[in-house]
């Protein structure tokens, strides 16, 4: 008799901003057969923006992958829609228009209007920053006052949005940016082991450094 399946894992990838390379690095280290999930701000900031854009929506297209929406996919939203960049300082600031151009945002703008808020699965949940908590609804551009305030409530939280060095964890938030279009890596975490993977960012030039050392040691 065949033994039982296991449960599938997920791997939860930190903030890409246009780092298309790192991802695709980080995309060959990852096991196949498990859900990625992106947590945001896939656009904006590296070189390779739109390539960064095309390689997470083909993972979304195949069902292999979630790509939530960041403060950066929001902005841009919200930019396209005020007008053209004549009368929009936002879009004329915005590197994703300045390597897309306005028709090609345009032809994106109804992908990233579908970008999900939050992926939950069995104890824990990912979104792009956090929650606002006075009504717990998912916030795309908090940071302390969700960090002092959250109450387990969601399970653990894996968020992205605040560059650091390495990965860390705060109680039962699981902070997951690590710079990788500062010259830091692209990491991915897996919520169901606590392993880690990152590759290289923009920048660097070492190897990639594999890591499976439980969240807590890290």
């Amino acid at each position: 008799m065949l033994p039982p399946s296991q449960p599938s894992r997920h791997w939860v990838i930190g903030d890409v901003h246009g780092c298309a390379d790192a991802l695709q690095s980080l995309l060959e280290r990852l096991p196949t057969g498990d859900r990625l999930v992106l947590c945001g701000d896939v656009i904006n900031r590296g070189p390779q923006i739109e390539r960064a854009m095309q390689l997470a929506w083909s993972l979304v297209q195949e069902g292999r992958a979630v790509w939530l929406r960041g403060n950066h996919e929001q902005r841009l939203l919200e930019a396209l829609g005020r007008g053209s960049w004549l009368r929009n300082p936002a879009l004329a600031g915005c590197e994703t228009y300045r390597q897309l151009g306005d028709s090609r945002c345009r032809l994106w703008q109804e992908r990233l209007d579908t970008l999900p808020l939050t992926y939950a699965a069995e104890g824990w949940l990912a979104t792009h920053a956090g929650f606002n908590p006075h009504t717990w609804a998912p916030d795309l551009g908090i940071r302390l006052p969700f960090w002092q305030a959250y109450d387990g409530r969601f399970g653990d939280v894996v968020i992205g949005h605040t560059p650091a060095p390495t990965l860390r964890r705060l109680n039962r938030i699981v902070m997951i940016d690590t710079g990788a279009c500062y010259g830091g890596s692209l990491t991915a975490y897996c919520p169901e082991s606590g392993a880690t993977i990152s590759v290289p960012g923009t920048g660097q030039s070492q190897r990639a450094r594999p890591s499976r050392a439980a969240l807590g040691s890290s």
